[in-house]
């Protein structure tokens, strides 16, 4: 059996400090035979360094383009815009199959390349769940900036921490007064790590999900003082927030943390703003009177890269260790999907 050969990449985004296997896992996959080789990243939380001491071959940041073609190419987040012809496999979170912005753009550069794309979001197993995922980190950490913010004590900009440092920032100070929050969408992984992320702060947050949002109380939302939503629709939805709801003289809600950024994409949930936020200004204000900030950072996990990449990488590991069957096949038929939705031809594609 030929070997598998997955290659590493560096993350262009430079607020990208996440890797999708660390080291020690790196290790394993090495020793199960796996040539994987490992680019050059000046931001990543583990250094090369470690990488080549687990048996892994180094390259240089951008080196995947010209890998031999069997090589799948593994990261996280979305690929730089040059080459236009993508002709490997490519392993990362595309956000590309729910109309999102750029996403025909992507897929094209497949068909040019004869590559294909096996999303991460879509790794699942024969029940539709996600067999790896950052969503609890995503959730603890939307919920610990929107405390930050909510108490007048989020830093800008931000940089990454540990857990530890920032559950130390998270409990009240003397004299902090109290304040409401909802989590909608508590029941997933998301909505968990948003609920420990509150209790660490000694809030009791009030817990929505599939029940109390299926005929939403509008009022009840927006008698809160923050929000966090970590709901990824996948079908059009009513919005839990309009315009005209962040212009009610009955709004109390101050501080929105929206986890799934799902900015552009007709499914969204919160079509109250059109840009995510970053690190560098982690907020916007969208309402000035009364205040109503906004927090939507799409790579939240990245402020804790050591604990969020340690239990990815875990549940990733088996998955590489088994590539290429059952869930990958599952990959693939959602991109060969996508591809259809969007009028690209299957024929333009590699099978391999």
């Amino acid at each position: 059996m030929t070997a598998l050969r997955l290659c590493l990449r560096h993350e262009p985004r430079t607020t990208e400090r996440r890797t999708p296997v660390v080291p020690s896992d790196a290790r394993r996959l090495v020793d199960s035979g796996v040539v994987l080789t490992v680019e050059e990243s000046p931001q990543r939380i583990f250094p090369v360094e470690e990488y080549e001491a687990a048996g892994c071959r180094r390259a240089p940041a951008g080196s995947w383009a010209s890998a031999s073609p069997d090589t799948v190419v593994l990261g996280l987040k979305e690929l730089p815009d040059e080459p236009v012809a993508l002709s490997h496999r490519h392993v990362f979170f595309a956000h590309a199959y729910r109309q999102q912005p750029g996403a025909a753009g992507l897929l094209g550069r497949f068909a040019v390349g004869g590559g294909a794309l096996l999303d991460l979001e879509y790794l699942v197993d024969d029940a539709g769940r996600r067999l790896a995922a950052f969503g609890f980190w995503a959730g603890y950490l939307g919920a610990a900036l929107a405390v930050l913010r909510h108490r007048g004590r989020l830093p800008a900009p931000l940089a990454p921490t540990t857990k530890d440092e920032l559950d130390a920032a998270l409990r009240p100070a003397a004299g902090e007064g109290e304040f409401t929050a909802l989590v909608i969408g508590a029941l997933g992984r998301s909505g968990r790590g948003a609920g420990t992320a509150f209790r660490t702060a000694g809030v009791d947050a009030t817990r929505w999900d599939l029940a109390e949002t299926r005929d939403l109380d509008r009022p009840a939302l927006l008698g809160h003082d923050v929000l966090v939503n970590a709901v990824l629709a996948t079908a059009p939805a009513p919005p839990f927030l309009r315009e005209e709801d962040l212009d009610s003289p009955a709004r109390r809600l101050r501080t929105l943390c929206d986890v799934t950024c799902d900015v552009g994409s007709p499914f969204n949930v919160l079509p109250v703003y059109d840009r995510t936020t970053g690190w560098t200004e982690p907020v916007r204000r969208l309402r000035e009177e009364p205040p109503l900030d906004l927090i939507a950072i799409d790579n939240l996990p990245s402020l804790l890269p050591r604990e969020s990449s340690a239990d990815f990488s875990a549940a990733l590991l088996p998955q590489l260790l088994a590539f290429g069957t059952g869930a990958w096949g599952r990959c693939l038929d959602r991109f060969h999907q996508a591809c259809r939705e969007h009028g690209i031809a299957e024929g333009e594609f590699r099978h391999d």
